[in-house]
């Protein structure tokens, strides 16, 4: 018996030390009580990537038998953590190549993992001068670039400023082009505009060297094609990449561009899809893409999510970390219902939903393209289509959690999304019945306001088919009565836009600049805050459906111009002293021989940068901007 015990503490030995051995070099001893084990690593740190500021953390997963101690090391020296973790808050230039180790201890003896090395990526992309990030320039969506030093009223003319080029895609452009300045691109620095196509693809060009893309990738699966419309005119003819994506040029390696693409295969499944590409190469990171699946607990047991009932009309938003995208119908083609989803911008997977008619109908978002506007306290903010909306309360809300028609407010508290607030208009069922919702237009939030008492104010706007403009106070929005709506911060009934509202208003100095359908674009003072109505001035020029989402430059608060894009018969680019709407200061339809000429699109946001205004079409981005 002897020799045969030997024998098999041999084998023990020897297989504990090959694991010892493929975990790294260590030293430890057997012994101790029956089925203890020595120290070892089931899970060793891996090499680590991140840019300059962004915290780096190393992760260990031990085994054998407990209680563990850990040292860890960086490039050799005690980092004094026992824990299983080890982080760099804040990682500089000087960490790259960083080697770090750790030790795992119990009480029969130890292990050391091999070496794994932190990255630091210095090409961290200079967000502010010239960048473009996300729709209309902001989370509050205010639509005002106060960064621009090369256009001014004085050189914006038909004879000075014009149509300087067109970037050539595949498909509509019905999202706005993004813009990302200084950024590194096989070697060479580029000022970078970004294009997505209802083809389904995205292009990264040079906006300095208006040729050829610096690459162009599909976000369609292999072997499928972007949707068809799906019988409905609104995007048509095919559906690909319809929302304007998001940027974060600290994610991954070199910044990332988040979207999301629909398409189909040949056995008539369909599918949306959210992507993350690294913004130098067009490349997928890791995890992505991810596709759109969810359901919702309703009174019935649960809601679906189903792919084809939806496209992503409203652009995303980055908050905190997590990706938001919101849903729209094709035309009001039903079954629907008003969904919000959410995926860590990291792993892409899936963090929370929320349905906003989960036990009624409708409900889609869609807001012209806008995408929901946030706070700083990580709320976020968006209108809603007509729908099912309870009339019962409890407690001021909807008893069935049915908020068709609305002006939302959503907490993101724990990454847990609810209804933080709402309100909604006395008639809101009538309105809905009407097909006359809300949330036909998109809504911004403005800068905390004083009023002439000395409080301050946070507010939003928004307006849609019924031709009011309601300002609500995000603390407490007014929710719903059902008599009137004198619970609201304002309302501006009268004297207000003439048209309804499929559009997104934006904001400049105090001043608040609306384009409904058949009107013209007006600007409404901010006097102790509070929206002054009648419009202190107006375009001369009217804008047919769907009216014009404007957009501002300026240098800081000075020579500020709002550009305007008009629809129908052919694309004219209007831009207006923002002080003075009733000064032009040029349109494209001016310029001799139709040089400044371009096809018209629908729900097209201008894009301003770095001196050139970008315009999107059918067929590409015509570029405006100081002649040669």
């Amino acid at each position: 018996m002897k020799p045969k015990t030997n024998f098999l503490s041999s084998i023990l030995l020897a297989v504990l030390a090959i694991g010892l051995a493929a975990c790294g070099s260590g030293s430890g001893s057997s012994g101790g009580a029956t089925g203890s084990t020595a120290a070892g690593i089931s899970l060793a740190p891996m090499n680590v990537t991140v840019t300059v500021g962004q915290s780096a953390t190393f992760s260990v997963t031990a085994s054998g038998t407990p209680p563990f101690t850990y040292q860890w090391f960086n490039n050799g020296a005690d980092a004094g953590t026992n824990a299983s973790t080890y982080v760099i808050a804040s990682a500089t230039a000087q960490d790259t190549g960083a080697q770090i180790k750790v030790q795992v201890s119990n009480a029969l003896g130890s292990v050391t993992s091999n070496p794994v090395t932190l990255t630091v990526n210095t090409n961290v992309v200079p967000v502010g001068n010239a960048t473009v990030l996300t729709f209309h320039n902001d989370v509050a969506r205010t639509g005002q670039n106060l960064n621009e030093t090369i256009l001014t009223p004085a050189n914006v003319n038909s004879t000075n400023f014009g149509k300087i080029g067109f970037l050539t895609v595949d498909g509509l452009v019905d999202a706005e082009p993004l813009y990302v300045s200084g950024l590194t691109v096989s070697g060479a620095a580029h000022n970078v505009v970004f294009v997505v196509t209802e083809h389904g693809s995205a292009y990264a060009f040079d906006a300095d060297n208006l040729g050829a893309p610096l690459w162009k990738v599909s976000a369609i699966g292999a072997g499928e094609t972007s949707s068809d419309d799906r019988g409905c005119s609104q995007v048509s003819p095919e559906i690909g990449i319809t929302s304007t994506p998001v940027i974060d040029p600290h994610a991954g390696a070199h910044g990332v561009m988040y979207l999301v693409a629909m398409s189909k295969d040949g056995n008539g499944n369909y599918f949306q899809r959210l992507h993350a590409l690294d913004i130098t190469t067009g490349a997928e990171i890791s995890a992505s893409p991810t596709t759109i699946q969810a359901t919702f607990t309703n009174q019935s047991g649960q809601t679906t999510f189903a792919p084809q009932q939806y496209k992503e009309r409203a652009a995303l938003l980055l908050l905190n970390g997590v990706i938001y995208t919101t849903w729209a119908s094709h035309c009001d083609d039903g079954p629907y219902t008003g969904w919000i989803i959410g995926y860590n911008q990291t792993t892409l997977k899936q963090t929370s939903v929320l349905n906003i008619t989960p036990n009624g109908s409708d409900g889609a978002i869609w807001m012209a393209g806008d995408g929901p506007a946030a706070d700083s306290s990580g709320n976020f903010y968006f209108l809603a289509a007509n729908g099912t909306f309870d009339n019962t309360l409890a407690n001021g809300l909807p008893e069935n959690g049915d908020y068709g028609n609305a002006f939302m407010k959503i907490s993101t508290t724990g990454n847990n999304l609810s209804v933080g607030d709402y309100f909604t208009m006395f008639n809101t069922t009538s309105e809905s019945n009407a097909d006359q919702d809300l949330g036909s237009g998109g809504e911004i939030l403005l800068p905390d306001l004083q009023d002439g008492n000395g409080n301050t104010w946070q507010l939003g706007v928004g307006a849609g088919k019924d031709s009011h403009i309601y300002v609500v106070n995000r603390n407490m929005m007014g929710q719903f009565n059902t008599n009137n709506d004198s619970a609201i911060y304002q309302e501006i009934s009268s004297n207000g836009i003439v048209g309804g509202a499929w559009a997104t208003p934006a904001y400049f100095n105090n001043t608040v600049y609306y384009g409904a359908v058949g009107d013209s674009l007006r600007a409404f003072a901010i006097v102790n805050a509070k929206l002054v109505a009648p419009a202190g001035s107006h375009s001369s020029a009217g804008f047919a459906y769907p009216g014009t989402t404007p957009s501002i430059s300026a240098n800081g608060t000075s020579a500020g111009i709002a550009w305007a894009v008009e629809n129908g018969s052919g694309g004219v680019l209007h831009a207006y002293d923002a002080t003075n709407l009733g000064n032009e200061l040029y349109n494209s339809s001016q310029a001799p021989n139709g040089r400044d000429s371009f096809s018209d699109n629908k729900f097209i946001t201008p894009m301003i940068a770095n001196g050139k205004v970008y315009v999107g079409t059918p067929t590409g981005v015509a570029v405006f901007g100081i002649l040669p």
